[in-house]
């Protein structure tokens, strides 16, 4: 499984068959931080970015790309997902960070990236909201949110 030298040794990524591997949001943050050419890709649906929220790279200069990897509301499979990104993104070693609600679709779509050709595809660790906790609640108990990091509503 390829991965760009500039990312593999460098964070924490733990391996997984198929794309370069899962990170924790914070290192997410951090690659995007020290990476001109890294880009964060949201794979959840509309509605999630409307009423749950979006990552906030607005500190970095950058901002999320937003391509659905299930289609809303039939959660079929994008089937224009990675001719959309591919278009999109020219630059085939750039660090992709994949999100979604808990990391399950966002690892789906760094497999598929990764079998397109492109050599640094990961999946941020428990996504957005994270996982559900005791009360059955997601966004505290790991994921984009509870790390703390930026993000809004709309």
């Amino acid at each position: 499984m390829p991965t760009d030298n500039k990312i593999a040794g460098t964070y924490e990524i733990s391996a997984v068959a198929g794309y370069a591997g899962d990170v924790a949001p914070m290192v997410a943050w951090k690659i995007l931080s020290e990476h001109k050419n890294a880009v964060l890709i949201d794979v959840r649906t509309r509605p999630e970015w409307n009423f749950v929220g979006l990552p906030d790279l607005t500190a970095l200069d950058k901002k999320p790309a937003l391509v659905e990897w299930q289609i809303f509301p039939s959660m079929q499979p994008n089937p224009e997902f990675v001719a959309a990104l591919s278009s999109a993104l020219t630059d085939k070693s750039a660090p992709l960070l994949f999100l979604c609600r808990s990391g399950a679709r966002s690892a789906a779509a760094a497999k598929a990236m990764t079998a397109a050709g492109y050599s640094t595809c990961l999946n941020v660790a428990d996504g957005f909201e994270g996982p559900l906790n005791a009360q059955a609640k997601r966004g505290v108990a790991g994921g984009w949110k509870a790390a703390g990091l930026p993000w809004r509503q709309t």
